[in-house]
């Protein structure tokens, strides 16, 4: 059992997952393409003079897309995905960091006329 889970594991990180399926429109190619992280463990137990058990074995992946190469006339390019989300907390981020330097630009400055 514990062979055919790291078995499934290898299937599933293949170059497949990490290129889709390229597709043409218009006479222009397009191969998508993703970051795909994976990683798997195992385990076994025993308890006191054989009065435990144990066993197990996982397995996880995740995949986002990351671009797509784009051939067009012979000339391959890169169009990077934006990632939304990954912008909107980058700013959020930003925005609490310069909310902080002000606060404490304010607070000396506030000190330095008493």
């Amino acid at each position: 059992m514990k062979l055919e889970a790291f078995q499934d594991a290898k299937d599933v990180l293949t170059t497949e997952r990490v290129f889709g399926t390229p597709f043409e429109r218009n006479g222009t190619t397009v191969i998508p393409a993703a970051a795909v992280r994976g990683g798997g463990g195992g385990g076994k137990g025993e308890g006191p003079e054989g009065m435990g058990g144990g066993s197990g074995s996982g397995f996880g992946m995740s995949a986002r897309p990351i671009g797509a190469f784009v051939i067009r006339d012979g000339n391959v390019t890169w169009q990077p995905a934006i990632d939304a989300n990954r912008a909107i907390l980058g700013g959020q981020i930003l925005a609490g960091i310069a909310l902080l330097t002000v606060r404490t630009f304010l607070k000396r400055r506030a000190r330095r006329r008493t």
